[in-house]
């Protein structure tokens, strides 16, 4: 028997069409919520219009997609290409005795990224979280051969365990190069938000240029998969000071060293203008260095001239420099140039001033090197001497007979630093399944007194699961709530469990709850074979939550097991 709402089977009974009909080149597909009514649990039906060959290409995508197991994509439950409905008396087509082309993916609970977006964009670490396990799950798809499409805010789904879904896998087409492109448009809005919260592109420099490179069109440009997509949101950002690569005045750049004693020293200063007949200045001379030899004459044909023969002369001198002329020689245009003198530099031992500073730091850098060395080599050689000797001596003291003090043992009367001192074990008055996300079927509800009877040999375990140990990612984890009957002061929960590598958390409320939130978080770990999860510091609960988030491999599927529970007092 067929619904006669969508043509699907009986099996399924529509309960509201979600978003708006996709357009595909072979037809319509509308999308519904629906009720699996042999398993009791939602499901999400995307039906093809018309059915028959015309569905051929889509519903290959689909049984392709049914063979992958990862969280990030909507499982695939079901595909039929269907049948052409019976011509009518007018000649159209009906499909009433036809049956429809549909997939049946699994129902994903949760906030789509559409409406999260619209109140701002999303923290970094939280960007990273969502678009790193999306772009896997893609990646896998695409390890298969299967690019997925419709990657979109609207199917994408913020699951209330904290893991991230998409909805309608797969589309009627898609490309690989546009799922990166999809995938970079998420991006950009995560860091942008939507609609009025929305603003322009910033956050973090490696999350803003892989958006665009996600987005890029230009050769050489774009990403080369989504695997390596996944892989840059999965590195840890690179972040560290922003050095200026201007420098800040003059002078500061490469360089500047050695032009700021040049001007120092007198490279404004003006050319000084002989008279005929006069003899030439001698420049100044540095008080606390000789003169090692006369200086050389002013100009070919000019007499040589000692320091100690001329005394200097006031800078006072008529004469103007020219502005390209910064050391003051005169040119043999300029009035005065012909009387076989020329001008003296400004300083000559500017140069060799700079000389001698670079000679000064050469030799502390030959000298200081040798000397760091001797002495990281003593503090090592120190070092060893009062460290190791010290203990090869102690050694030796008690191979001759003597017995060195305990040094592990805690003082009287200290508390252990790491967790709270346990007490008595506590009486556990009633326990149940806590399966907030299951489908109503029962969980082994009968054997749940046995996980805290005394007994290890019997305890109580979840249903059997396939294809993925996050429980066929059906959902996110089950428990058992354990009733100690009145509030108590409570150090820690041990576990004797057969499934060992299980991941387990302790949560604790003075009040029963809905969700695996509504009690607080108080330890976590992994099952073996005998676990003590002790808490950080005293606990005040009435009600116990050890909940399950993962399962190991069996002989027939994925499950785990509780033999004996046993709740600790605070000491």
């Amino acid at each position: 028997m067929a619904s006669t709402t969508t043509g699907l089977p009986d099996r399924y009974r529509p309960l509201d069409q979600i978003g708006p009909d996709e357009v595909t080149p072979t037809g319509i597909i509308q999308s519904w919520r629906a009720k699996d009514r042999v398993l009791n649990r939602d499901v999400a039906i995307r039906v093809h219009i018309p059915a028959g060959p015309a569905a051929h290409t889509w519903i290959t995508r689909a049984l392709t997609a049914g063979g992958l197991a990862t969280p990030a994509l909507a499982m695939v439950y079901d595909a039929s290409e269907g049948s052409l409905g019976q011509p009518g008396d007018d000649g159209t087509e009906e499909r009433v005795g036809g049956h429809a082309a549909y997939v049946v993916n699994e129902w994903i609970d949760g906030e789509t990224l559409a409406d999260r977006l619209r109140s701002g964009p999303m923290p970094e670490r939280e960007v990273r979280l969502v678009l790193r396990r999306l772009a896997e799950g893609v990646a896998e798809a695409h390890r298969v051969g299967l690019a997925v499409g419709g990657l979109s805010l609207e199917n994408v789904v913020l699951r209330p365990n904290g893991l991230v879904g998409l909805r309608a896998v797969p589309a009627a087409a898609g490309t690989v190069d546009g799922d990166i492109a999809a995938l970079g448009a998420l991006l950009e809005a995560c860091l942008s938000g939507v609609g009025p919260g929305a603003r322009p592109m910033s956050g973090p420099s490696d999350l803003v240029a892989l958006a665009r490179r996600a987005r890029s069109t230009e050769p050489g440009q774009g990403l080369s998969s989504v695997a390596a997509m996944a892989a840059l949101l999965a590195e840890r950002p690179r972040t560290g000071p922003t050095q200026s690569i201007t420098p800040s005045r003059p002078g500061d750049g490469d360089g500047g060293r050695w032009r700021r004693p040049r001007d120092r020293r007198g490279g404004s200063e003006a050319p000084v203008r002989l008279e005929p007949g006069a003899l030439p200045p001698v420049p100044p001379v540095p008080p606390v260095r000789p003169v090692p030899q006369p200086l050389p004459g002013a100009a070919p044909g000019g007499d040589t001239i000692s320091v100690g023969t001329v005394g200097p002369v006031a800078r006072s001198a008529p004469g103007i420099p020219r502005e390209d002329n910064p050391f003051g020689v005169l040119h043999a245009d300029d009035p005065g140039a012909d009387d076989g003198y020329g001008a003296y530099p400004a300083d000559p031992y500017a140069a060799e001033d700079d000389d001698a500073d670079a000679a000064r730091r050469h030799r502390l850098f030959v000298v200081g090197l040798p000397l760091l060395a001797v002495a990281v080599v003593i503090a090592i050689a120190w070092w060893f001497g009062s460290s190791v000797l010290s203990v090869a001596d102690s050694v030796d003291e008690s191979i001759d007979g003597s017995t060195p003090p305990p040094s592990s043992a805690p003082a009287a009367g200290e508390a252990a630093p790491e967790s709270v001192a346990p007490g008595a074990v506590a009486a556990i008055e009633a326990a149940e399944v806590f399966d907030p996300f299951g489908d109503g079927e029962p969980e082994n509800d009968g054997d749940v007194p046995l996980s805290y009877d005394g007994d290890p040999a019997t305890g109580w375990s979840t249903l059997t699961y396939r294809g993925s140990p996050a429980f066929g990612n059906l959902k996110p984890g089950v428990g058992v709530l354990y009733d100690l009957g009145s509030v108590q002061q409570l150090a820690g929960v041990s576990l004797d469990s057969p499934s060992t590598g299980a991941p387990v958390e302790v949560r604790t409320s003075d009040s029963t709850g809905a969700a695996p939130e509504d009690f607080a978080l108080a330890a976590d770990g992994t099952l073996d074979e005998s676990t003590d999860l002790p808490f950080e510091e005293p606990v005040t609960a009435r009600y116990v939550l050890v909940w399950l988030t993962g399962l190991v491999d069996g002989p027939d599927g994925f499950s785990a097991q509780l033999d004996e529970v046993e709740v600790r007092t605070a000491g």
